[in-house]
Formats: C-alpha cells, sequence, structure tokens
C-alpha cells in the first residue's frame, strides 16, 4: 500500500498455497458453510449403554463366571457370549443365592418371633460346672480356668434356652424353670485387657450349675432378679408333697 490515498498494492505469492488435504478450498469450504451436527444425545447414548454393558459385566464376575466371551451383534451393540457350561453356572449361582435368600429370610423371621415372644433374651458368657453329690470330694478348685464361651440365652415360658448364636433355630441346650433350685451372684473377676467381669450362677436340681458373666452389672442383676422372681413364683404355685 502506497501513500496515495484509495489505492491498493496486491503482492502476488504472498499468501502461500498449502497442497495438503486439510487445507484445500473444498475441505475449508465445507468446514465452514457446513452447519455443526449436535452429537451430544447420540454420545450420551452410547455412554449409558456402555455403562449399562460394564454393570451388567460387573454382576456376572459377582458370580464367579470365569472367561467371558464378548462379541458384536448385527446392529454393531456388544453383547456377552456364554458356553453352555458357563450358563449352567450362572444358573447355579442364582439358585444358590436364592436358597440363601431363603434361608437368611427364615432366620431373620426366627429371631423376630423369639424377641417378640421372649419375656428375656440377651447375650452372656456362659459356662457349666457340676456341683459334688453327697459321698464325693469336693471339685477341684478351676476358678481360673477361662473357659467362658458366649451364649444367647432366652427366657421364653417355662424355659431357659442357651443359643449358640441369635439366628440358631435350636438352642444347645436348656433347663426347665421348674429345675432350678438356687440362683445367686458370684464374684467379679478380670479377664483380657483388665475389664471387671461380673458373674452369677443357676443351680438345678441335677447338680449341673449355670455359671453366666457379662461386663454389664446391670445386664447381670437384671437376669438374677427376672429368675429370682420366677422361682419364687414357681416354688410359691407348687401342692407340698405332703398334701398330695
Amino acid at each position: 500500500m502506497d501513500d496515495s490515498p484509495g489505492r491498493l498494492n496486491m503482492v502476488p505469492d504472498h499468501f502461500q498455497v498449502s497442497t495438503s488435504d486439510e487445507d484445500t478450498p473444498q475441505n475449508i469450504t465445507s468446514s465452514i458453510q457446513q452447519p455443526r451436527i449436535d452429537n451430544s444425545s447420540s454420545s450420551d447414548s452410547r455412554f449409558w449403554s456402555g455403562r449399562k454393558l460394564r454393570s451388567a459385566a460387573f454382576m456376572l464376575n459377582l458370580f464367579n463366571v470365569r472367561r467371558l466371551s464378548w462379541g458384536s451383534s448385527s446392529d454393531g451393540q456388544e453383547k456377552v457370549e456364554l458356553s453352555v457350561t458357563e450358563l449352567e453356572s450362572l444358573r447355579s449361582e442364582l439358585a444358590y443365592l436364592e436358597e440363601r435368600e431363603a434361608y437368611l429370610k427364615a432366620q431373620l423371621e426366627h429371631v423376630d418371633e423369639i424377641l417378640r415372644s421372649a419375656r428375656f433374651s440377651g447375650y452372656l458368657y456362659i459356662r457349666t460346672r457340676w456341683t459334688a453329690l453327697p459321698g464325693e470330694p469336693p471339685p477341684l478348685d478351676d476358678t481360673d480356668v477361662d473357659d467362658w464361651l458366649p451364649r444367647f440365652v432366652v427366657l421364653n415360658g417355662p424355659c431357659i434356652f442357651f443359643y449358640l448364636l441369635s439366628t440358631d433355630f435350636s438352642p444347645q441346650d436348656s433347663t426347665l424353670l421348674a429345675d432350678i433350685v438356687e440362683v445367686g451372684s458370684l464374684p467379679s473377676f478380670t479377664r483380657e485387657n483388665d475389664k471387671t467381669w461380673y458373674s452369677s450362677y443357676i443351680l438345678t436340681r441335677q447338680g449341673l450349675r449355670y455359671e453366666c458373666s457379662s461386663i454389664s452389672e446391670v445386664q447381670v442383676d437384671s437376669w438374677l432378679k427376672v429368675l429370682q422372681a420366677d422361682i419364687k413364683l414357681d416354688s410359691e404355685t407348687k401342692v407340698p408333697s405332703w398334701f398330695q
């Protein structure tokens, strides 16, 4: 451009023309003139389809199905290809899960029934001792023997039941309230971590003594009060043998 106003001087070959395909006039024109197509919806669709497939694969991995084969259908969608062995394994896993679900449901119903019908229940540490019969030597002093085992104790109706776990269907042991002749407190003691444990005992007419312990003094005292009231009531309702 010179000093005279209103005149333009064009410099030839100032703009070099690229010979690459990306910079051809047709490509430049088409890229400018063609409207931009929004592919966000189709991308989202493919994204969610992929997530669904990954979720399905994750669920199948939970069933321990190994070496799944992935393929594509005629419409381009990914699919899982299972052999007969893998299909039978998957069916077996599903059947096992259904049985497990039914078993756990039955356990929950059993626990619910126990808690609704029981007069008193809770976990206690239990051990058993036999008292010496007349003429027998006194038992050895095994106070320091740590053979306490956790048990779920249930007072239901005229019996005390001892379950290994609260979800068990059958108790490991039981005793009738009518067979209990004495209940009382035992000295407290210390176990691991120097914690104080409070204990009590239940003595049956057969000479079997259940020793119960817990770190909760309130829990031990509550069991004592309930059992003492039941034994007293039971003894008051019994007809003396001399009256029969």
